[in-house]
């Protein structure tokens, strides 16, 4: 029992992220040392340990079922059930908060309506980033841009809460080359954008800054949202 105490006592001024992917994510963790120390930070993946063959047994969606995809360290993406998912990130909430984390940022592209926690403040990116960008770009037509086609119906639904229509746009930004996200991102404004959201954790403060540049109107970077909001929540 005093084992258990104590870690839930050391783990109560951390923050826990919670990914799909493999953990910790390189693309997010940088973001976060600017707001915390990293021995503030514990990374959880919820295909962490596991083979492929794994994933596909445990994960695997039959057909006709909701899915959800989550991008892997190898350049991949993996098609997983999004019903399978949930359940087991409800799992995982549950462990980590029994082990005394009291802020849980989930990283997920897919809404996951039924997470819940008993008192930890649980931070849902799906849900938290429409009204942020809203507050920030009230009156102004937004343009997201997008890693994969296959996220354009789900980003349509997320995004319906933003005071005008937003545009979208594609670019993988797992590339080397600029090229696709130079194309998006002309689109967007070609579009009638006059802000942009780069809303997938693969997006880098330096497509951010290249983006603001070329463009010449404010390029909002999700991640960097997400990391300062839950930084001011564990600070």
């Amino acid at each position: 029992m005093s084992d258990v105490f104590h870690e839930a006592e050391s783990n109560t001024h951390k923050l826990a992220t919670l990914t799909l992917g493999k953990a910790p994510r390189r693309d997010l963790l940088p973001l976060l040392l600017e707001h915390l120390p990293e021995e503030n930070i514990a990374h959880f993946g919820l295909l962490d340990g596991l083979s492929a063959a794994d994933i596909e047994q445990r994960y695997g969606p039959v057909a006709g079922e909701k899915v959800t995809m989550t991008h892997m360290e190898d350049g991949s993406f993996v098609i997983l059930s999004a019903a399978k998912v949930e359940a087991s990130l409800q799992k995982l909430i549950n462990k980590l908060e029994a082990e005394g984390f009291e802020n849980i940022l989930v990283l997920c592209a897919g809404e996951y309506k039924n997470l819940k926690t008993s008192s930890a403040v649980l931070l849902d990116a799906y849900r938290m980033l429409p009204p942020l960008v809203n507050a920030i770009t009230d009156g102004h037509q937004v343009g997201v841009m997008v890693a994969r086609k296959e996220y354009l119906g789900e980003q349509g639904y997320k995004w319906q809460s933003l005071s005008s229509r937003p545009r979208f746009a594609v670019a993988n930004p797992w590339v080397k080359h600029d090229d696709e996200l130079i194309d998006a991102a002309l689109q967007l404004q070609e579009q009638g954008a006059d802000v942009v959201v780069l809303d997938c954790l693969g997006y880098q403060q330096r497509h951010r800054d290249f983006l603001q540049k070329l463009l010449g109107i404010p390029v909002l970077l999700s991640n960097v949202l997400l990391a300062g909001l839950a930084a001011e929540l564990v600070a």
